[in-house]
This record gives C-alpha cells, sequence and structure tokens, in this order.
C-alpha cells in the first residue's frame, strides 16, 4: 500500500517539446507542507498533453511528467495535513494549485487564478509511479469504481461537466468530437433528459457507432449540418473550423461552449452568426465546486466510460493512438501493467 520500503520511482519524461517521453528512475519525491504523495493507480492520457509535447502550450516547466488525471493512494503525508490519511484513494486534476488570494480566488473562481500551477505542465504529473500534490486539490474518490475508470473523471469528465453548465438551461445538444470528453458528458446530458446529437470526425463511423450506442438520437460528421436546432453546442474536438458550423446550427439566444485549451485558427465568419444573441464562451480548467459537484454525482451514477489500458512504459504508444484517432472512449495509463 505504502512506499515506506522504496527509494525510487519511475516516471515517463518529457525532455524537450516534439520528442518521444523518456523512462527515469528518480528519488522518491517526499511531500512538503500541505500536500500528499500519492502510489498511482492510474493516470488518463488527455489531448491537452500533445498539446504540450506538440508544443502548442508553450511554457511547460521542463523536464516535465506529463499526466493531469491521476488516480492512486495516500501513501506520505506532509507537514499539517488532516484531511487525508494514507492508503486512502485520492484524484487530482489539472488545476493542481492557486494561489488563494487574487481577485479570482477571493470569489470562487480560482479556475481563473493569476498564479497557478497545473498538474502535468508546470507541476509533475501522472505519467509516473508516484506523484506529489497539493491536498487542496486532492479529491478523494469512490472505492466502488476501479481506478483505470476513474481516470477519464479527472478531466475529461470534470471538463465536460462545466462546459454543460456553462450551455446553461438547454433540451437540445450538440457535441463535436466524441472523444473522451464527449462520452462521459453525452451520458450526463441524456441523464438530464437532454436531447443529443454527436458531431464526430469525417469518415469516422466507430465513433458514431459509439454516440449512438450510449444513447445520442443522431450521429453525423461533424462537416454535415445538425439534424435540428441546438439549443448549444459543445466542442471538444480542437478544430477551430467547427466554431462558425457549430453557430449555425445553434439557435436564436443559444451557446457554443469550447471546452478544450488549445484550438487552431478560428477562420473568418459572418457576422449573421452570432448575431441575434448568440453567445460563444471558452472554459477554462475548474473550480474546486466543479470538482465535488461531478464526483459526488459520478459516484453514484453508472458511467459507461470506455478506456484503452496501456502500460507506463508505452505512454508514447498511446499518445501516439490518441493523436491519429484510434481510441474510443480514453487512454488510460496503469503503472502495475
Amino acid at each position: 500500500m505504502t512506499s515506506k520500503h522504496k527509494t525510487t520511482m519511475s516516471a515517463m519524461v518529457l525532455v524537450r517539446p516534439g520528442v518521444p517521453l523518456i523512462i527515469e528512475s528518480r528519488e522518491l519525491p517526499k511531500p512538503g507542507k500541505e500536500e500528499i504523495r500519492i502510489l498511482i493507480e492510474a493516470c488518463g492520457v488527455c489531448r491537452t498533453d500533445l498539446h504540450i509535447i506538440d508544443g502548442e502550450l508553450t511554457h511547460p516547466r521542463l523536464p516535465l511528467v506529463l499526466g493531469h488525471e491521476i488516480v492512486g493512494r495516500v501513501d506520505a503525508l506532509g507537514e499539517g495535513v488532516t484531511n487525508f490519511h494514507l492508503g486512502q484513494r485520492v484524484g487530482v486534476p489539472w488545476l493542481g494549485h492557486s494561489c488563494g488570494h487574487c481577485p479570482y480566488c477571493q470569489t470562487a473562481r480560482e479556475n481563473l487564478c493569476d498564479d497557478p500551477l497545473f498538474t502535468g505542465y508546470t507541476r509533475d504529473g501522472g505519467y509516473a509511479t508516484h506523484a506529489i500534490s497539493d491536498v487542496a486539490y486532492s479529491f478523494p474518490l469512490p472505492e466502488n469504481i476501479a481506478p483505470q475508470y476513474l481516470a477519464p473523471l479527472l478531466c475529461a469528465g470534470l471538463i465536460g461537466w462545466r462546459t454543460l453548465k456553462l450551455a446553461g438551461n438547454v433540451q437540445i445538444i450538440g457535441i463535436y468530437g466524441f472523444g473522451a470528453a464527449a462520452h462521459i458528458v453525452a451520458q450526463v446530458a441524456l441523464h438530464k433528459a437532454m436531447r443529443v446529437h454527436a458531431f464526430v470526425r469525417p469518415g469516422d463511423e466507430a465513433a458514431a457507432q459509439f454516440a449512438l450506442s450510449l444513447g445520442a438520437t443522431s450521429a453525423q460528421d461533424s462537416n454535415q449540418p445538425a439534424p435540428e436546432r441546438l439549443d448549444a453546442a459543445l466542442i471538444f474536438a480542437p478544430i477551430g473550423g467547427l466554431i462558425p458550423i457549430a453557430l449555425a446550427a445553434t439557435k436564436k439566444g443559444g451557446s457554443v461552449v469550447c471546452g478544450g485549451i488549445h484550438m487552431s485558427e478560428i477562420p473568418a465568419f459572418d457576422y449573421s452568426l452570432l448575431w441575434q444573441e448568440r453567445k460563444l464562451l471558452s472554459v477554462a480548467n475548474l473550480t474546486r465546486q466543479d470538482a465535488e459537484e461531478f464526483l459526488a454525482f459520478a459516484g453514484k451514477f453508472p458511467f459507461n466510460i470506455r478506456i484503452t489500458p496501456y502500460p507506463l512504459m508505452n505512454a508514447n504508444e498511446a499518445l501516439q493512438d490518441l493523436r491519429v484517432g484510434k481510441i474510443q472512449g480514453a487512454a488510460v495509463l496503469m503503472p502495475q501493467l
């Protein structure tokens, strides 16, 4: 359960953008004040990791251990930690630390913190056997769900949840890009009696069938017109060209919510697509309230989470499979495989 007899850990490390990860043996870290050390059971592989590797997110801390969908068990407590115990299962998301004193933190909008740290970007993440986490951004997880199925909830699930919240009180939604986040948020939307239309990569029949199997009303290529007007469109694919397409599919007063951290250039579009009080929004990170709400929901809801597991040392293979669209659902690294 703990690592008290170990002195080293293994990690897949990004040395610089544009090159494959390398495996390293490192000294086992000790948690600092208000930190815990986690023995990792699973870590999801996210498209954001590809954006970091490709240099599209430009300020990573290098060398870097990627990964921000961490599930594991507490195996060391730092000074002042009283709200976790050894052996407890916890999860760690993308937002790994906030300053606590900027105007955003002071108004429960720590997702917009002026001086944040991000797991697997500006602090080491979960492509490893162990990780250090800030207790303020470590969340208790249920024991009745296997760790590999919990991991995608820590980013894909949380970002999907916040994206749907920002869409507002809606009944008909379109989801563009049917990957890890989409297949989770679609189930939330269906549970809330929404009608869901899935828009997939052109020609990706497997993704379309996957969406239909989860209960989507329709599934079509993302360059095709929507079968009906949408109250809101949720975009998870990092393709700027989808924004005018989604706006064209959205009703007057509707919303297009972009759930990704990075997107390719948005092409020019006619103002008429935005007119009539349509809204174009982006999602930035998450708040602790988001995590608490969603994880409480997830502990009771029978999600159908589709995963493809990989051993930790096969992280480069998992990333490549994600890049080329081979993954239905989510890829998950499992250090114990």
